[in-house]
């Protein structure tokens, strides 16, 4: 009998949790986690967690400083339980504004010092603006390992390969979406997927010029892109399609295979040439600039939060 797809997908891929939910990774296992304001949400909204919450607000010097304690607690708690990196994201409020994101990613890494985490085990997560991407060029300088989320298209792909980003989270399912309310009654499944195609052509560019940079997909929409993807560096999935993958029993072929590097990095891109390159690029524009606002739209519901239990 074949094993779940879930168990061969680790064989040939870093497996990822998608969440901040301590139990669903107490279940699946997987090597690293990632976070952002939305999955910092769900996890602060647990009944469990309110008492704990109320202390951190009361003692926070301001909501800022809450925030950040609130993400560096549960990330703690999740790096007990991964063996690899845990993701923890700079506020999205900063994604256009350097030299705030660093501060901010310095403060975190201090803050899980004090929870005894190395900094190794941390990846700062940066929006791919560009400001983002300069700012986690400054931080892998430092020796501070960054994740660039938001990330849409080969454009951001080479700017923070550039850059030197220890991983990037190019999108699937969000790119998924953009194209299908453009389309509605295209055939976007499997290999027709523009997320999954856009994914595979940052692996390759990323592979075929030697580029470090770990390739991670992220926002699946259906356990079919994963597949498609089997044998990305790695993947992060929710723990819904996690339990999905465990359940299912079925072949898995490895669609990516690293290739030795065969050409030399093209010019790295300029201020000019990546702002001109996005503004080409309507579906990377649009999603960056509406995954910002969804992750503060999150961020200001949590700031809500903290603010009426400082208040109790």
């Amino acid at each position: 009998m074949e094993d779940d797809l879930l168990s061969q997908l680790k064989q040939m891929t870093t497996v990822v949790a998608d969440t901040g939910d301590i139990e669903a990774i107490r279940r699946f296992q997987p090597t690293d986690a990632t976070t952002n304001p939305s999955l910092i949400l769900q996890a602060a909204q647990q009944d469990t967690r309110r008492q704990r919450l109320a202390e951190i607000a009361r003692q926070a010097a301001d909501i800022d400083d809450a925030l950040d304690a609130v993400a560096v607690e549960i990330g703690s708690e999740i790096s007990a339980l991964v063996p690899g990196y845990v993701s923890t994201e700079v506020s999205a409020r900063l994604s256009f504004d350097t030299d705030a994101t660093l501060a901010r990613a310095h403060s975190l890494i201090e803050r899980y010092a004090r929870h005894d985490v190395a900094p190794e085990r941390i990846l700062i997560k940066v929006a791919s603006t560009w400001e983002g991407i300069r700012a986690a060029r400054q931080l892998e300088r430092e020796g501070i390992h960054t994740n660039l989320t938001l990330l849409f298209g080969l454009t951001q792909a080479r700017a923070c390969a550039d850059a030197g980003v220890t991983l990037v989270s190019p999108f699937v399912g969000r790119i998924l979406d953009w194209y299908k309310a453009q389309e509605p009654e295209a055939d976007f499944s499997g290999e027709r997927d523009p997320g999954v195609q856009s994914v595979k052509a940052i692996y390759e560019h990323y592979k075929g010029h030697g580029y470090q940079t770990i390739v991670m997909g992220a926002s699946f929409r259906n356990a079919g892109e994963i597949v498609a993807l089997a044998g990305c560096d790695r993947l992060t999935i929710s723990p819904q399609l996690l339990g999905e993958l465990a359940e299912t029993r079925a072949p898995l072929t490895r669609q990516l295979v690293p290739l030795d590097a065969e050409t030399r990095a093209p010019e790295p891109q300029d201020e000019g040439d990546f702002r001109w390159a996005m503004n080409e690029d309507a579906m990377a524009t649009e999603k960056l600039a509406e995954g910002i606002r969804k992750f503060m739209a999150d961020q200001r519901k949590l700031e809500t939060l903290l603010g009426t239990l400082r208040r109790e």
